[in-house]
């Protein structure tokens, strides 16, 4: 009897031993940390090696729609889904430790985004004003403010460049923050004492000849700078060609202190947002189009695309890398987030919340890679 006892545990360790061997080691997308905003009114906090909620963050002004981050990671800003009132996190406490609004009687001031500056004395705010008249609403144009953070007042209106209206803006503060950047088809340049225009970076200046030029940011969300150095933007960039006048996409990698860009192309623009990966050697396409959801991937290094391929996408969708760059996460629109083998684009896993998420989400490594 112990002769046959002993023979069935050889047979079934070597069963276990067998099954063991053939499931594949699990993918980790490292050591990071996911921040969500989610429904009804709180921000996520996952793990990103275990993929489990953590804690949240609970909010004072309702459901979050835009989450900003500082670039000291410091602090959340976050403007709630009525676009009314905006709402300071400190990230290692987890507390609010302000919320503001600029509504106020029959005028309402809807502010579409903030960019805080690097010593988060004031922010920067792209604001539209609505006010309730007996007959009709009359709408404002859209303003640019100086926004005193600790004394709660507007410090200036800082007039638009070249007196043009705009309803988005995409701004970013040099490090120390002298300097305000404007992005666009041209970066304007302003300091930040008296807010005044000191330079003008036509990028259509790159080549002679060279077309209309504009800068692609993104998704939902918009700018996300995590796998940056401080003072650097890359992005994805298409320009006009000057012989045949069709519309090409590249890469470009922004020095802005010393108004330098490395840029190449890629090939014809097709709508493929862009996302640089930790080690700054690579990035990742998202292509969306009807019927048709691909996967990209550029080596930076050798300037080139090294693959693509299609993929089971969904109609509104968001890419982000993980914080190792072995990942590939999709998400938007729902409470998943699917992962994707960065190397092969093969699906491995959903990660699913207790709601549907709100903003964009951050990938923040511990240590950079």
């Amino acid at each position: 009897m112990k002769r046959i006892a002993a023979i069935v545990f050889l047979v079934v360790a070597s069963g276990f031993s067998r099954t063991s061997a053939q499931q594949p080691a699990r993918i980790s997308g490292g050591n990071g940390t996911f921040y969500i905003g989610g429904y009804p009114n709180l921000i996520w906090i996952m793990d990103e090696a275990t993929e489990k909620v953590t804690g949240t963050i609970q909010l004072k002004t309702g459901i979050p729609r835009r989450l900003g981050l500082s670039r000291d990671r410091s602090r959340f800003y976050i403007i709630d889904a009525t676009q009314e009132k905006v709402e300071v996190v400190d990230i290692a406490s987890k507390n609010t430790i302000d919320t503001f609004t600029l509504t106020e009687g029959n005028k309402r001031i809807r502010v579409n985004s903030v960019e805080p500056d690097p010593t988060h004395r004031y922010a920067i705010l792209l604001t539209r004003s609505g006010t309730k008249l007996r007959d009709r609403v009359e709408v404002g144009p859209a303003t640019l403010l100086q926004y005193a953070l600790k004394e709660h007042k507007v410090m200036r209106t800082i007039p638009w460049p070249d007196g043009e209206e705009r309803d988005n803006a995409n701004l970013t503060f040099s490090p120390d923050g002298k300097l305000l950047y404007f992005l666009g088809n041209e970066i304007l340049i302003f300091e930040t004492e008296n807010f005044t225009q000191v330079d003008r970076w036509d990028l259509s200046n790159l080549e002679e000849g060279l077309g209309q030029v504009s800068l692609s940011f993104g998704g939902f969300g918009g700018l996300d700078t995590t796998n940056d150095e401080p003072g650097f933007l890359t992005t994805a960039m298409t320009v006009e060609d000057p012989v045949q006048h069709r519309r090409m996409m590249g890469v470009a990698r922004i020095n802005l202190a010393k108004k330098d860009i490395e840029f190449y192309t890629i090939g014809p623009a097709g709508g493929v947002n862009f996302v640089l990966a930790p080690d700054r050697k690579h990035g990742y396409g998202l292509e969306s189009a009807v019927d048709r959801y691909q996967f990209w991937t550029f080596d930076l290094e050798q300037r080139r695309v090294t693959s693509r391929a299609e993929f089971a996408g969904r109609p509104r969708m968001a890419l982000k890398t993980s914080s190792n760059g072995r990942l590939l996460y999709i998400y938007q629109a729902g409470a998943t987030i699917d992962a994707y083998d960065a190397s092969t684009y093969k699906y491995l896993r959903t990660i699913t919340l207790d709601g549907d998420m709100t903003t964009q989400f951050y990938v923040v490594p511990r240590a950079r890679p």
